[in-house]
């Protein structure tokens, strides 16, 4: 028997998280957690020791005054990238501490 109102489980996902905004926020705002190992490598997720976002800003903290310092100068850079990977504007900037 086939049903008129049949869709794919892409749609209904995508149905799912349009009417359910906050989750899909925070789901978001995962992905960018994640990104910071992913994008910035092994080398600099070894002296990383929290990643959260809380309103739109990405807190990060470093167990490197050095690393803190040169990341300090390419934050804009960081910014777009983080955004890039989570295909979503999610952060709009970085605190390092």
């Amino acid at each position: 028997m086939l049903r008129k109102n049949a869709q794919t489980i892409g749609e209904v996902l995508r149905d799912f998280f349009e009417e359910n905004r906050e989750l899909r926020q925070k789901i978001l705002q995962i992905r960018v957690q994640r990104a910071w190992n992913e994008v910035l490598g092994p080398s600099i997720a070894q002296y990383t020791r929290q990643v959260y976002v809380r309103d739109r800003v990405l807190f990060v903290s470093l167990t490197s005054s050095v690393l803190r310092n040169e990341l300090s100068y390419c934050q804009d850079r960081l910014v777009k990238s983080l955004n890039d990977y989570a295909k979503a504007s999610v952060i709009d900037r970085i605190v390092l501490r």
